[in-house]
């Protein structure tokens, strides 16, 4: 027996303690050995040994009558029953009724029923008394490649060994070891390529060796065998990756282009690929579980792990795996090998790919990086004349460096879908202004009387669809944001900007201004568009304040309209937390009751 080392194990010490079974269930695919272990322990059962004096072994002689009558197929005492071809009552009845007859020859009736899973279900029910209680000179081994259909009150009644897929390696060798006794030279790599295409089956294996053998006129090479199989030169496969790992989709078409003329099987492409990628992520992740000495590509497959990232590979390998299950769905499966490698190109993560990143993607990308040297507001000490909107010089604007904005970590960064204030009218704006100022005011508590509606009934003008910050940015005012906040919200009131000139105007700084320019400052590049700033600027002009021409720049934005709107909002909120938290009926609710006022339950009016 060849790689079943733990089947082997347990029958050998069960025959040399002669502490033996009355049924045995063998379990595997096809090809691993069933049939030919249930002969062998037939044999150690029933060997004579060389002397004829022998008795219950486990390394039967194979040269006495019973040996070699077994091997040969004649032996009276060993009965094989094909259930395939012999699945009905009738058939094991007539078996069964030969159950009272002792052994002719051997020690041991050992009656081997092959595939007992196609038996029926009358016919697994005649031999079950049979099967619990027999003779005990009878012997019952049952083989079968599919367990599950085996009834329960079969499987408790023997002793099941599941016979394991053998590995490529075990298969090598043994191909040596068979095609050494026969006299006949291989290629290792050829050896390599029979073992890898058995599948885990010793019989297929030998099968292919046979098949090979005949196709190279007693001759085992590798183009040989490589022919014969329909499989991919592995130097093809290699060259595939290492495109792949460089990015070069002209070359990956050309290999593939390639595989096409000379007929090779698209399917047989994407498993020796993913068999390759798999000894690849284990070169990356454990390096001294990966090297094969006797392997020639071993080295090349070492450089490819070396140069190609390891998320890559995994991914490669995934999209191989894949791959396999597309080929059935495309007209032509070298159009689908070929999307399948274009793939991986597809969300391979190009050179420079950060600065071409759209910044809707992501606006972190241009908020953390150091801006260029651009013109800042100076602080200008306010006039009279600084009143009216129009009145504020542009000369104050000069031109200075603008200091990289402080790093934040990135928990604390706010989203830009989530700054961006609600798209609903904001005619009440002055209103709300008016109602709560930007310093923190002490807060009044509700009178007893007013417990319906605390909220209301205090602060009347507050209303939901204000903009609010969980955590609003610190707002450092200055005089031209108290013009700018004033004209922005004189603009809303009269519905003159809506959709994105409105958030481009509450998201943005005004620095400077004079008579005919007015410069503004956003922080995302999403708000500079041409046609929202030429929206914005003849919304200006309609409303009075004469020929302005908007410039727009980049950079961080310390006092917004939005900015200051959302403090406000913030600081309502937490006057009408407090208004909740103080009033007596909540109080008392709390205190007797153990009461919890819900999380984001409490909304403005």
């Amino acid at each position: 027996m060849v790689g079943q080392e733990h089947v082997v194990q347990a029958l050998t010490n069960a025959l040399v303690q002669q502490r033996l079974h009355h049924a045995y269930l063998f379990t595997g695919t096809r090809g691993v050995g069933k049939t030919t272990v249930s002969r062998i322990l037939a044999k150690s059962l029933n060997c004579q040994g060389a002397d004829g004096q022998g008795g219950i072994t486990a390394e039967p002689c194979g040269v006495c009558q019973a040996c070699r009558d077994i091997d040969a197929g004649r032996f009276v005492d060993y009965t094989e029953l094909d259930a395939a071809s012999n699945r009905g009552v009738d058939e094991v009845q007539s078996l069964l009724e030969q159950a009272v007859y002792k052994p002719v020859q051997g020690r041991f009736k050992v009656f081997m029923i092959d595939e007992v899973h196609m038996l029926t279900n009358t016919a697994f029910n005649a031999m079950l008394k049979t099967l619990e209680e027999p003779p005990e000179y009878l012997k019952f081994v049952l083989a079968t490649t599919d367990p599950q259909k085996v009834p329960v009150t079969v499987l408790s009644r023997c002793l099941q060994f599941n016979l394991r897929p053998m590995a490529p390696e075990t298969v090598f060798e043994h191909l040596t070891q068979v095609l050494a006794a026969e006299q006949l030279s291989a290629e290792p790599l050829a050896l390599r390529l029979l073992a890898r295409a058995a599948r885990g089956s010793m019989r297929d294996a030998l099968s292919l060796t046979d098949q090979a053998i005949a196709f190279g006129n007693g001759q085992l090479q590798e183009a040989g065998v490589r022919q014969m199989l329909g499989s991919v030169d592995r130097s093809h496969v290699m060259l595939m990756i290492r495109a792949l790992a460089e990015g070069d989709g002209a070359a990956v078409v050309n290999q593939v282009n390639a595989l096409r003329l000379q007929g090779v099987s698209a399917a047989a492409t994407l498993e020796d690929m993913a068999m390759l990628l798999q000894r690849m992520a284990v070169m990356q992740m454990v390096p001294s579980m990966a090297q094969d000495g006797d392997d020639p590509d071993t080295q090349g497959l070492a450089d490819l792990a070396q140069g190609m990232p390891a998320e890559e590979t995994q991914l490669l390998y995934s999209l191989c795996l894949h791959g396999r299950t597309e080929l059935g769905l495309a007209p032509d499966e070298y159009a689908a090998l070929t999307m399948v490698l274009l793939r991986l190109l597809a969300f391979k993560p190009q050179t420079g790919m950060a600065e071409k990143k759209s910044p809707l993607i992501s606006p972190k990308a241009t908020l953390q990086a150091t801006p260029e040297p651009t013109r800042a507001a100076a602080p200008v000490a306010p006039t009279a004349a600084d009143s009216s909107p129009k009145s504020a010089p542009l000369a104050a604007y000069v031109t200075a460096p603008v200091a990289a904005p402080a790093a934040v970590p990135p928990s604390e960064v706010t989203p830009p879908w989530e700054d961006w204030p609600d798209t609903t009218d904001y005619a009440d704006v002055q209103t709300i202004q008016a109602a709560a100022p930007l310093q923190n005011a002490p807060v009044s508590h509700a009178a007893p009387g007013l417990r319906s509606l605390p909220v209301r009934e205090v602060m009347p003008s507050l209303r939901a669809d204000v903009p609010t910050l969980s955590a609003p940015a610190a707002v450092q005012a200055t005089p031209e944001g108290d013009v700018w906040l004033e004209v922005v919200q004189g603009l809303m009131a009269q519905d003159a900007i809506t959709a994105l000139v409105r958030e481009l105007a509450l998201q943005s700084q005004l620095l400077g201004r004079d008579a005919g320019h007015w410069q503004l400052r956003v922080d995302r590049e999403t708000l500079n568009h041409a046609a929202s700033r030429e929206r914005l600027q003849a919304a200006l002009q309609a409303a009075g304040h004469g020929d302005v021409q908007l410039g727009i720049e980049i950079g961080p934005v310390t006092d917004s309209p939005a900015r200051r709107l959302a403090v406000k909002a913030a600081e309502q909120m937490q006057a009408a937390k407090a208004l909740i938290e103080s009033d007596p009926l909540v109080q008392a609710m709390v205190r007797d009751f153990g009461a919890k006022i819900v999380p984001g339950s409490i909304q403005l009016i």
